[in-house]
């Protein structure tokens, strides 16, 4: 449980070098974030018969990186994480 976790923090650290720009998530949130991508990215490895879902396999490590970053390219654009930043935004008129 505690490598899942590892692993879980480690592969939202990279979504988050990928993603261009700044991300205002925290720590917890971007294992949070890590952990989720992980079990997707496992599901797929499992469906393309690379290994178990928590097996950690290369096909698994990437899908998780990919949903990871998709994950936090959506989180971030539905302001998720933006905390009172949100409201300092100039908005258009």
């Amino acid at each position: 449980m505690i490598g899942f976790l590892v692993a879980g923090l480690i592969i939202g650290l990279l979504a988050r070098l990928i993603l261009p720009g700044r991300q205002k998530i925290g720590l917890l949130m971007t294992l949070l974030l890590g952990v989720i991508g992980s079990l997707i990215g496992g599901t797929i490895a499992n469906l393309l018969r690379s290994g178990s879902i928590w097996e950690l396999n290369f096909i698994g490590f990437v899908a998780a990186v990919a949903v990871s970053v998709a994950l936090l390219a959506v989180a971030e654009r539905s302001g998720l994480g933006a905390g009172d930043d949100r409201d300092r935004i100039p908005r258009r008129t």
